[in-house]
């Protein structure tokens, strides 16, 4: 009997170790799940839209160029709360973008 509790005493460090590292992992996965991150040093939009209903936009975020990503991007949030990235020479978003700037400097 004092065998066996010498051999659950010396797993107890290894459980608590692999507990504690499997933790660690299911929160670093939340977080890599989440919103993308600004200061990632890569392109957020892979694949672009022409364009989407105005009335299904909850806000638009637009991000110039920069050291993270060589094309301007613009990624709309959409009032189911998806993220969906736009194409920024597509007319329809240049239009968008042009009315946001407007709005911006009248206030």
């Amino acid at each position: 009997m004092a065998r066996a509790a010498t051999a659950a005493a010396s797993c107890a460090p290894r459980l608590l170790r692999a507990a504690l590292l499997l933790l660690l992992l299911v929160a670093a996965t939340r977080h890599a799940a989440g919103a993308p991150v600004v200061s990632e040093l890569r392109c957020q939009c892979l694949q672009t839209v022409q364009g989407i209903h105005l009335k299904n936009i909850q806000s638009v975020k637009v991000t110039p160029a920069g050291s993270h990503c060589a094309q301007t991007e613009v990624i709309a949030t959409l009032k189911n709360g998806q993220e969906t990235c736009l194409n920024p020479e597509a007319p329809m978003v240049k239009k968008m973008i042009e009315k946001m700037l407007k709005k911006g400097s009248a206030n």
